[in-house]
């Protein structure tokens, strides 16, 4: 199956800059979707594409810096470009600090613009990539029986196999064994991996708690 094209969201209210932008982004194979407000944009289905938003600052109804706080809060991680004909350095300086890619002024260069969406799509392919072995990793992680994952967990924390054996009340060639199994289900080839990985997972399960 081919692959889906990166795709650009674009939201100003300027309609000669919707559609300047929406011919640009086209020329290299993004693919577009252009809104006229933030409230069309978050009523929008968006594909399951890597994707960015190019994102006017001024806008009649809520203000692109306005909708970037939204975002925020919704744990929305969509990368953010940002346009504006009457920006301000502390404007700039408040929307990179809120994890803006990029902060372009009118009239910007093709170029810039289509460097800030380069650079927005990968960062947005590394997260999607990054989501993707998470999923994997618990997925790896949720096949452990109970007694391996008591033994990853003491392995993580740097006990000996001696040491595990004693507060399990096993034998240390059990313990080995034990080992032996949680490194193949997890795909750890050396122990250091291993403890990175249960690492991993110990965050995650932090986070949802």
């Amino acid at each position: 199956m081919d692959r889906q094209p990166a795709t650009v969201f674009v939201v100003d209210d300027d309609v000669s800059v919707r559609e300047g932008l929406d011919s640009l982004l086209r020329s290299v194979g993004y693919a577009v979707s252009v809104f006229a407000s933030v409230r069309e944009f978050a009523l929008a289905r968006r594909p399951d594409t890597p994707s960015c938003l190019v994102l006017d600052v001024r806008m009649p109804g809520p203000s692109g810096m306005d909708f970037q706080a939204e975002l925020a809060t919704l744990n929305d991680p969509i990368p953010i470009v940002f346009l504006t004909g009457h920006g301000d350095v502390p404007m700039a300086v408040r929307a990179i600090k809120l994890g803006a890619v990029e902060f372009l002024l009118k009239p910007f260069r093709e170029q810039d613009l289509l460097d800030a969406v380069r650079v927005a799509i990968g960062k947005d392919e590394a997260r999607r990539k990054d989501e993707a072995a998470l999923a994997e990793l618990k997925e790896r992680f949720a096949t452990l029986t109970v007694r391996e994952k008591e033994v990853l967990t003491f392995v993580a924390q740097g006990r000996l196999n001696k040491q595990i054996a004693a507060d399990l009340g096993l034998s240390e060639v059990t313990v080995k064994v034990h080992r032996g199994q949680v490194m193949r289900k997890m795909g750890a080839s050396t122990l250091a991996e291993l403890v990175r990985l249960a690492d991993l997972v110990a965050g995650q399960e932090r986070a949802i708690r």
